[in-house]
């Protein structure tokens, strides 16, 4: 496993995130030696569709890409329905993707990532009932356990954490991605 030591990965999140999309990921980048901060739209923490309470570092209008060096985006459906309604929020997920930083969506978090504009011409996998929205945005839908697409990780469900963990601590060990664009 890659080690992180001296990186930050931001996690965006909100009330009804899929608990699991959450924890896993940050203990895998945490356990790799990551700084993991939690940026959500509002609030001093957020819960999990499953009653997980996580505490909220920042928001999501006070804070900036260049202070990290990756994004991770949790699903569940309520938790981005209402990332990709909150202009901040699609703001800071499209910067991850302009400075060319390491993303990893898992389930419905691709919501956020089709509100900021950059699915176009890329290739990822989602919660199945994703497909036609991602297919409409330009991308191109895949079935699999985790597909990674320059610098950009996806799975579809919790089922597919192991993978998707291993993927997202791989991409932000190797850094910037030129391929990696909005």
């Amino acid at each position: 496993m890659a080690t992180l030591t001296g990186t930050r990965v931001a996690f965006l999140a909100t009330d009804g995130f899929e608990d699991s999309e959450l924890i896993s990921p940050w203990d895998a980048v945490r356990d790799a030696g990551a700084e993991t901060v939690l940026i959500a739209p509002s609030g001093a923490e957020i819960t999990g569709k499953n009653g997980h309470v996580q505490p909220v570092d920042r928001t999501a209008d006070a804070t900036t890409a260049d202070d990290y060096d990756a994004l991770v985006l949790p699903g569940g459906v309520v938790n981005a329905d209402h990332l990709r309604m909150d202009e901040p929020s699609i703001a800071l997920a499209r910067a991850f993707f302009e400075q060319h930083k390491p993303v990893g969506v898992i389930c419905h978090g691709s919501w956020i990532l089709i509100e900021a504009g950059v699915v176009d011409g890329r290739t990822l996998t989602s919660y199945p009932s994703l497909t036609t929205d991602l297919r409409n945005a330009g991308a191109t839908w895949v079935d699999e356990e985790v597909v990674v697409d320059d610098g950009l990780v996806s799975s579809r469900t919790p089922d597919d954490l192991p993978a998707f963990n291993a993927k997202v601590v791989e991409e932000i060990g190797e850094g910037r991605h030129a391929g990696q664009t909005a």
